[in-house]
């Protein structure tokens, strides 16, 4: 399980996990990955992004996504391509 620092103020000494951010169920639509209490693909936050809408138009758009939620998935995605990055 990835571990990633939450954005708070004191996010250097406070963890969050992505399982108290992220889940899948199969009766929740197909077993798509979704936001913790919500229908919210996670997906969709990175489609916004792609399609070139700001993080708070997709937060508009599904209030019942935390900010720090989405900036903690944004984050996780960030580890996960920094640590296959290539050192030059």
């Amino acid at each position: 399980m990835l571990a990633v620092p939450s954005r708070q103020a004191e996010w250097r000494t406070t963890v969050v996990t992505l399982a108290n951010i992220t889940h899948r169920d199969p009766d929740i639509l197909s077993g798509s990955l979704v936001f913790v209490g919500t229908r919210v693909p996670v997906r969709s936050l990175f489609d916004y992004l792609e399609g070139g809408e700001s993080i708070d138009e997709f937060l508009h758009q599904f209030p019942s996504v935390s900010r720090d939620a989405a900036i903690a998935v944004l984050d996780a995605a960030y580890e996960i391509v920094a640590a296959d990055a290539n050192i030059a």
